[in-house]
C-alpha cells in the first residue's frame, strides 16, 4: 500500500513538473512573434525589432530557440522597447533578402530603418547586452563624476566625447551610428571628469582602458572611425574565436599564446606573462600595430594554419589577409618575444598562409577534410554512404550524357548499307554547307 501511495505521488509530481515546463515554454513563445515576408510593410516606423533568422533544419538554430525564448520574456518583463521576432529564411526569402541573411542563425536588429548585425557569441548574456545597447540612444550622457565611475566599473572599454557641441561631436555621432554593435559611446562636461584626468584641449574623445587613457588626435590616428574601429578592444585580454573573428576589422596584428587552461604548464603561464608584461611595459611602442592574449581553443587558428597547432606555443595572426608569423626559434625571455615582434613590424618574418586562390583552396580542402574524417572513422558505412550517393549521381548524369550525345547510327555493325537494292531504304544523310547553298 505504501509502495503504491509513493508511486502514485512519483507520478503526480512528474505530471506538474511537466506541465510546468510546458507552460513556461508556452509563456515565452507567446514573446517571441514569427514574421514572415509582409513584416516591412506592416510594422510601425518607431518599433524596434530583434529578430533572429533561422533555417528547420540547421542544429545551431535549434540549440539557440530556448535562449531566444528566454530573451523575448525578459526584455518583455523589464519593459524594453524591443519586440522579438524569428523568422524561417528559406519560406520568407524576401524578408531575408531584405536583411541580407546570409548564414544561419543569424541575428540582426532593426532600429529607425538601420539594420544592426549582431556578430558576438550566441549567449543570452551576449545577445542582451547588444539589444540594450543598440535600442538605447546612440550616447549617453554621463552629468555627474558619480555616473562617469559608474560607467568606467561596467565598462573595460569606454569611450567619451568631452566638450560642447561641434564638427567632432557630429564625427562621433556618426561612428557611433555604426559602431553601436560593437562598443558603447557617452559625452560629458569637463567637470564630470576627475581631476587627474588632464585633457589637452576641448572639444576631445579619449578612450578609457587598460587602467589609462588615449586621446584622439586626427593628425597622428587619422579617421575617427577608423580609430575608435581599432581601440574598442583591450591590449592584453583572454580571446575567444568571436573576438579574434572581429578583431579582423581593425587591421591590427594579434600576438597570441595558445595555452591548455586544464592542463596548465610553466610554458603556458611563461607566454602568457611575456605577452602580458610587453603589452603592459611597451604600449607607446606597440599598441598601434599590436592585440596581445591568449587563446584556450584552437580550432579558430588551426584552420588558419591548415594543421593541429601545439599547444602551448606563440603566433602572430594577420586577420586582414589570413596570414600568421612563427616565431624561428625558442622564445624563453622578453628578448626574444621583442626580437620576434620587431622581425614581424620590419618584414623580416616570413608571413605564412595567406588569402590568394591557391590558400583558398587548400583550406577548403583542409576544412572537408576535417569534417570528413571523424564520419569515416565513427561510422565507416554511413560515410561511405553520404559520400558515394553524390557520386553515383554525377557518374550518371555523366552517362546520360554521353548516351544522349552519340550519333543515331553508330555502332549497328559495317554493311548496314549493302542491301540497298534488295528493299532496304537508305538512311537519309546529314547536308553539308556546300549542299544546302547547292538547294
Amino acid at each position: 500500500m505504501s509502495n503504491t501511495k509513493n508511486n502514485l505521488l512519483f507520478t503526480v509530481n512528474a505530471c506538474v513538473f511537466v506541465l510546468s515546463v510546458l507552460l513556461s515554454l508556452t509563456a515565452a513563445s507567446a514573446f517571441v512573434e514569427e514574421l514572415d515576408d509582409t513584416f516591412m510593410e506592416m510594422k510601425e516606423p518607431e518599433e524596434i525589432w530583434l529578430i533572429k533568422f533561422y533555417a528547420p533544419r540547421c542544429s545551431f538554430c535549434k540549440q539557440l530557440d530556448r535562449v531566444w525564448h528566454e530573451i523575448g520574456s525578459e526584455l518583455k518583463s523589464l519593459g524594453a522597447p524591443v519586440s522579438v521576432g524569428k523568422a524561417d529564411a528559406t519560406a520568407h526569402t524576401g524578408l531575408a533578402k531584405e536583411f541580407k541573411v546570409q548564414g544561419y542563425p543569424a541575428i540582426l536588429m532593426l532600429k529607425n530603418d538601420i539594420k544592426y548585425n549582431y556578430q558576438g557569441p550566441r549567449t543570452k548574456d551576449g545577445i542582451m547586452d547588444f539589444a540594450s545597447r543598440v535600442a538605447g540612444p546612440l550616447v549617453r550622457a554621463l552629468t555627474s563624476p558619480q555616473l562617469f565611475q559608474h560607467a568606467m566599473s561596467r565598462h573595460d572599454v569606454l569611450f567619451l566625447y568631452i566638450g560642447a557641441s561641434s564638427p567632432l561631436k557630429g564625427s562621433y555621432m556618426a561612428a557611433a551610428e555604426e559602431l553601436i554593435v560593437h562598443t558603447y559611446f557617452f559625452s560629458a562636461s569637463r567637470d564630470v571628469l576627475p581631476k587627474a584626468v588632464s585633457i589637452p584641449s576641448l572639444p576631445a574623445v579619449a578612450v578609457f582602458k587598460d587602467g589609462t587613457f588615449l586621446t584622439y588626435n586626427e593628425e597622428r590616428d587619422g579617421e575617427l572611425k577608423s580609430w575608435i574601429n581599432r581601440e574598442r578592444f583591450l591590449t592584453y585580454s583572454k580571446i575567444d574565436s568571436y573576438t579574434l573573428y572581429a578583431m579582423g576589422d581593425t587591421d591590427k596584428l594579434v600576438a597570441l599564446a595558445l595555452v591548455d587552461e586544464r592542463r596548465p604548464s610553466d610554458k603556458s603561464l611563461r607566454y602568457k606573462t611575456l605577452l602580458e608584461r610587453v603589452a603592459r611595459d611597451y604600449k607607446e611602442l606597440y599598441s598601434r600595430e599590436f592585440y596581445f592574449g591568449y587563446m584556450e581553443e584552437n580550432d579558430y587558428i588551426n584552420g588558419l594554419v591548415m594543421g593541429e597547432v601545439a599547444t602551448p606555443s606563440l603566433i602572430v595572426v594577420n586577420l586582414s589577409n589570413d596570414g600568421y608569423f612563427l616565431p624561428p626559434g625558442a622564445v624563453e625571455t622578453e628578448h626574444h618575444l621583442l626580437d620576434f615582434l620587431n622581425t614581424v613590424l620590419n618584414g623580416s618574418s616570413q608571413c605564412q598562409g595567406g588569402n590568394g586562390l591557391v590558400q583558398r583552396l587548400r583550406r577548403l580542402s583542409y576544412e572537408v577534410r576535417n569534417t570528413l574524417t571523424p564520419l569515416f572513422s565513427q561510422t565507416p558505412l554511413l560515410g561511405c554512404l553520404l559520400l558515394g550517393f553524390p557520386l553515383a549521381i554525377v557518374a550518371l548524369i555523366c552517362y546520360a550524357c554521353c548516351k544522349a550525345g552519340r550519333p543515331a547510327g553508330q555502332g549497328q555493325g559495317e554493311g548496314e548499307g549493302e542491301g540497298e537494292g534488295e528493299g532496304r531504304v537508305a538512311a537519309p544523310q546529314r547536308k553539308t554547307p556546300a549542299d544546302k547553298k547547292a538547294d
